[in-house]
């Protein structure tokens, strides 16, 4: 069973998440997801057990523990539908240099509307 683990603190490291969960039975993997850019912990990771029996009860137990000073929250992760992945390809405003349409600061090519476009090369 692929289990959530959320609120974690950003100092834990992935063993001792590893730890908390064996105590509950085998632990196949353990994965707390960082920044890409920075390489912090974002706060949640993930706990893939194989015996779901197992599973459930350290979800029971941990969900609502105290780590740190922090309560976290587990439980079983369910994948998301295709159909709910975020697109980060829009063009629906920010900050965007080449052909957009939407609004927001634009520096060249810009054909919509928006806060603040000055248009052309600079």
């Amino acid at each position: 069973m692929n289990i959530f683990v959320g609120s974690l603190p950003f100092s834990l490291e992935e063993a001792d998440l590893r730890e908390s969960f064996e105590a509950y039975g085998a632990v196949e993997s353990v994965k707390i997801i960082t920044d890409k850019f920075t390489g912090r912990s974002k706060g949640f990771g993930f706990v893939e057990m194989s015996n779901d029996d197992e599973a459930q009860k350290a979800i029971d137990e941990l969900n609502g523990a105290t780590v740190s000073g922090r309560t976290i929250v587990v439980n079983k992760s369910e994948p998301r539908p295709e159909g709910e992945r975020r697109s980060f390809n829009n063009n629906r405003g920010g900050f965007n240099r080449d052909n957009n349409r939407g609004g927001g600061f634009n520096r060249d090519n810009n054909r919509g509307g928006g806060d603040y476009n000055r248009g052309g090369r600079y």
